[in-house]
């Protein structure tokens, strides 16, 4: 089938009456559909109703060193809690401290105790004139809310298969002591599924930020979230990295059992130094005397150890794989023409995204129309001599004149719709 954008008025007519009367069809049928972004089904809820019934009775809701979970106390988590999330991202016991039930919530809470208080001794965010966040693009649009919440100035950084365009990142770090700070979900990242390289965990890890309380919030949501057992991403523990590389306190690692157990029930941790611990720790003394205890202890019962944890989540694979199979079917059979559509605007858009403020280095980059540009992925995407730019339904993109717009490195796109997206 031919792409939209090449169909007549008349047949773009006819098929969108086919279309609505597709529609009536499927409405009549009555389903009831949630479509709401990230909330696991029904199916996927029932794989862990065993938690509900491990603590019976008073005498199951003591943890391993005595403590009873029923009462005040254990600010950093129980230890049986704190084993099994230190399992799942590779790390000792003592490098988490496990939270609630949600990891968003100490992302926040990580932000506001900066503004509040500072990091490392350095002054407190909310005293500087401006903080500055680097935001990989496209990302998680809840990390920025974040940042936009606090007023802090976000800059964006294009993604590549690979993951945030470390030279951008290490140049912008190095220059600005106004940078405090750099979003990542660096396993099967949100949207497009990108892992980290090897590379650039370890250049994240040997990053020489101009701010000394400059922080990486990493985001290690899909840590173990594999589709397939033969074809999963290994990323490098950022964790161990930092250490190597002489930076231990730079990144704060978080995680939660959100898409494991229960979305609303789960467990989150933060996995970070013992500086960095002792500093939320002292920060928690104030807000809260102790988290759930009885929720950390039904999951280290439920699960029992990584191996549980492991099977769980082949269980979620098997519900989850076959829906994402038949997405990419419809995509690959019905969409197809769109997908080279939209890859050849992303190549433009990376392109842009990286030569702005003069951040390419490749000679055969020439901000002139008529000349070869280059993506991150080294394709080359040329602008037509005979024309005035790059054509696509939404935009033109044209030399920039010297009026106002959005200049990325001598080009400015205008919309011919009036409206940017």
């Amino acid at each position: 089938m031919k792409p939209y954008i090449e169909w007549t008025k008349e047949e773009l007519v006819a098929e969108k009456a086919r279309l609505e009367q597709e529609f009536a069809e499927v409405k009549a049928k009555g389903l009831n559909l949630n479509i709401s972004r990230g909330k696991p089904a029904a199916a996927q809820l029932d794989l862990t109703e065993g938690m509900l019934t491990v603590l019976s009775k008073n005498e199951d809701t003591f943890a391993e060193d005595g403590t009873d979970c029923r009462n005040y106390g254990v600010l950093t988590g129980i230890p049986e809690a704190r084993k099994l999330i230190g399992d799942i991202c590779e790390v000792p016991a003592e490098n988490v401290i496990v939270y609630g039930n949600a990891s968003l919530t100490i992302m926040f809470d990580t932000v506001a105790r900066s503004f509040l208080k500072g990091v490392a001794g350095c002054t407190p965010w909310n005293k500087l004139d401006k903080v500055k966040f680097l935001c990989p693009v496209p990302g998680y649009d809840r990390h920025f809310g974040v940042t936009e919440y606090f007023g802090v100035e976000m800059i964006n950084v294009p993604m590549t298969p690979e993951g945030p365009d470390m030279d951008m990142v290490e140049k912008l770090v190095a220059e600005d002591d106004a940078i405090k700070g750099i979003w990542c979900v660096p396993k099967y990242s949100n949207p497009q599924g990108y892992t980290y390289s090897d590379e650039t965990v370890r250049r994240f890890a040997n990053l020489k930020p101009a701010a000394k309380d400059f922080r990486i919030f990493w985001d290690n949501a899909y840590i173990i979230h594999h589709l397939y057992d033969d074809r999963q991403d290994h990323l490098l523990n950022i964790i161990e990295e930092c250490e190597k590389a002489g930076n231990p306190d730079m990144v704060y690692e978080f995680v939660s059992t959100s898409k494991v157990s229960y979305p609303g029930a789960g467990i989150a941790a933060l996995i970070s130094s013992e500086a960095n611990l002792k500093e939320a720790q002292e920060y928690m003394n104030f807000q809260i005397i102790g988290h759930d205890k009885l929720n950390q202890l039904r999951h280290v019962k439920f699960f029992q150890n990584l191996d549980g944890v492991m099977n769980q989540m082949k269980k979620h694979a098997e519900i989850l794989r076959p829906k994402f199979e038949a997405i990419l079917q419809v995509m690959d059979q019905e969409l197809s023409a769109w997908h080279r559509f939209l890859d050849k605007t992303e190549r433009w858009i990376l392109h842009l995204l990286r030569c702005d403020g003069g951040m390419c280095k490749e000679d055969r980059c020439k901000s002139k129309r008529g000349r070869p540009y280059h993506d991150r992925r080294g394709r080359n995407v040329s602008i037509s001599q005979r024309s005035a730019g790059f054509q696509h339904p939404y935009c033109t993109v044209l030399p920039d004149t010297g009026r106002a717009g959005n200049r990325r490195s001598g080009i400015r796109a205008e919309c011919q719709t009036g409206q940017h997206g």
